[in-house]
């Protein structure tokens, strides 16, 4: 059973974990501040990290919590066309990373924009819902090669082979070299795409369906390579 005090402390860590949003929202990750969300609670700051003991430790929860929406938001998605083809499928998980990047730029900003000065991620608490999406994306390439519905046949350096080899052993999928390096492409042009979108690198009044910019750019990257 939850403790009163528990419950103090749990609903004391969601509140700073809400200011730590707005706070990427309105100053950014660069300029996250403890003190000053202790001021926002009417707390002295040295009581701000009886719950969070560093401004790494706020942004390393906020990362977690921010890969953790994003892939449940993408997984959604994908449960409701369970029963599509492949290639609708990705089209779908595209789709729902784009929605919610577009729905959440600060925490977009957050994981996938410049890295905050001084701050490392660390890897052990990170990596597994940061990888989620991706994992997902290449799930659905190496069903979609184990029932024929994918080709990839570019040639691809020699000095990959292992890495790709190493990657494909953790992730206990089958993929060919070529299809490897073709999953990369599609999941770094998908974070570029997006990122294009959310940080305006088309500018504001370029085009006025970026929804149909991206949908072309989804249909020239798939092109034949999947059914």
């Amino acid at each position: 059973m939850t403790t009163p005090r528990a419950r103090k402390r749990l609903a004391i860590e969601a509140q700073i974990l809400t200011l730590g949003r707005e706070q990427l929202a309105t100053v950014g990750a660069a300029a996250l501040s403890l003190r000053a969300i202790a001021r926002e609670l009417n707390m002295v700051s040295s009581a701000v990290y009886r719950y969070v003991e560093s401004r790494d430790e706020l942004l390393t929860r906020l990362v977690v919590e921010a890969f953790g929406e994003l892939a449940d938001a993408v997984n959604a998605a994908l449960c409701d066309a369970a029963d599509g083809t492949h290639r609708r499928r990705l089209e779908v998980l595209a789709h729902a990373f784009r929605a919610w990047s577009v729905v959440h730029p600060s925490q977009y900003a957050l994981l996938y924009g410049s890295p905050v000065p001084g701050y490392d991620a660390p890897p052990e608490r990170t990596g597994e819902p940061g990888t989620r999406v991706m994992i997902a994306l290449i799930t659905i390439l190496a069903d979609a090669n184990a029932a024929g519905a994918f080709t990839a046949d570019d040639d691809v350096d020699a000095d990959l082979t292992d890495d790709f080899g190493r990657i494909r052993n953790e992730l206990d999928l089958d993929l060919s070299d070529s299809q490897f390096a073709y999953a990369l492409c599609v999941w770094t042009w998908l974070v570029g795409a997006v990122g294009q979108e959310v940080f305006g690198g088309f500018g504001a009044d370029t085009f006025g369906a970026p929804r149909l910019v991206f949908d072309a750019q989804l249909a020239s990257i798939l092109g034949t390579h999947l059914r």
